[in-house]
C-alpha cells in the first residue's frame, strides 16, 4: 500500500498495521517463513556471524527473526505490537542475545551504538517514507548494510482457483478493480529503486526466490485471516469473503489450493559520506 501525505490516509494506514496484533497466534501460525536460501543469501552477503548486530524493524512473530538468530547474531527487534512481541519473545526464548523491544519504530530511540545490519521483512512499507531510510541510515555503521524482503502474491500454484476467486472479492470486497489478476514474477516491477535514489546508500543488489505452499482450506482461510484489507472488512463481508472463496476450494479444488510468493532480497550499503 502507498503512502499517501493526507492526514485521513495516514490514519488509515495506521489502523490497517495495527490490525496485525489482534490475533498474533494466527499470525504465528498461518504466516508463511521465509525461504532457507533466502535467508543464507541475506547471512551472507552481510557477513552475519557472533559479532553482529542487527537491528529487525517489525519482525511480527519472529518469521526472519529466528534463522537470522541461528546465526548466532546480537540481534535487537522493533515491533510495534505487544502481542506480536509476547510471541516473538516466546519463540525466542532459546536466544538470548535477541532482545524484542515493543515501540514504533519512526519514534523509537536509538542506541549509541551503530548497528552492522538493519533489516525488515515484509514491513518497511509500514514505516513512514519520510522516516524510514533516514533512520536506517542513522542506524548503521559506516558501510553497514539494510536489507529489505519484499513480498508479492504472483500467477502460479493453483491458477485456476486464483482466477475463479476474483469473483468472491468483486462481490463482497466493494475496493477489488474488477478483472484483476495476478502477475507472473518475471512482471512484478523490481523493488530496488527507493534505496537505490537515496544518496544515503549504495551497491543495491537484488536476489528473488519464490516458494508454492499448499494450503488445505482451513489453512488457506487462516492466512486470509492475517491479511490487514481482510481484516479491515466489516463483519458481514468478511464473512461472506470467506465463505465463498471456502465453498469455492472445498467444492472445485478438492479442498487444497497451492498459492505461490515471490520474496525479493534487496541488500544496500550506508554510504561512507
Amino acid at each position: 500500500m502507498p503512502w499517501v501525505e493526507s492526514r485521513r490516509d495516514e490514519d488509515a494506514v495506521t489502523a490497517l498495521r495495527e490490525t496485525f496484533n489482534e490475533d498474533a497466534e494466527l499470525y504465528d501460525r498461518a504466516r508463511p517463513r521465509y525461504p532457507r536460501a533466502l535467508v543464507g543469501e541475506l547471512a551472507r552477503a552481510a557477513g552475519l556471524g557472533p559479532d553482529s548486530r542487527v537491528l529487525e524493524i517489525g519482525p511480527g512473530t519472529g518469521q526472519l527473526t529466528v534463522p537470522l538468530a541461528e546465526t548466532g547474531c546480537r540481534i535487537t527487534a522493533v515491533e510495534l505490537g505487544d502481542a506480536m512481541a509476547g510471541v516473538a519473545r516466546r519463540r525466542l526464548a532459546a536466544f538470548p542475545r535477541v532482545e524484542v523491544v515493543v515501540a514504533e519504530f519512526e519514534n523509537w530511540d536509538l542506541p549509541a551504538h551503530p548497528f552492522d545490519l538493519v533489516v525488515s521483512a515484509t514491513a518497511f512499507h509500514w514505516i513512514d517514507p519520510a522516516v524510514r531510510l533516514v533512520k536506517a541510515a542513522r542506524a548503521l555503521r559506516p558501510g553497514g548494510r539494510l536489507a529489505l524482503v519484499l513480498t508479492e502474491h504472483v500467477a502460479g500454484g493453483s491458477v485456476e482457483f486464483f482466477a475463479q476467486a476474483q469473483r468472491c472479492y468483486e462481490r463482497w470486497d466493494p475496493d477489488t478493480p474488477p478483472g484483476l489478476r495476478l502477475l507472473p514474477a518475471s512482471e512484478i516491477p523490481a523493488g530496488t529503486g527507493e534505496p537505490a535514489d537515496s544518496p544515503l546508500f549504495e551497491h543495491v543488489v537484488a536476489t528473488r526466490h519464490t516458494q508454492d505452499i499448499t494450503y488445505t482450506t482451513d489453512q488457506y482461510i487462516d492466512v486470509l485471516r492475517t491479511y490487514s484489507g481482510h481484516r479491515a472488512l466489516d463483519e458481514g463481508a468478511r464473512r461472506g469473503l470467506l465463505t465463498c472463496l471456502r465453498r469455492l476450494i472445498d467444492t472445485r479444488h478438492g479442498g487444497s489450493v497451492t498459492k505461490r510468493y515471490l520474496h525479493e532480497l534487496i541488500v544496500t550499503e550506508r554510504a561512507l559520506t
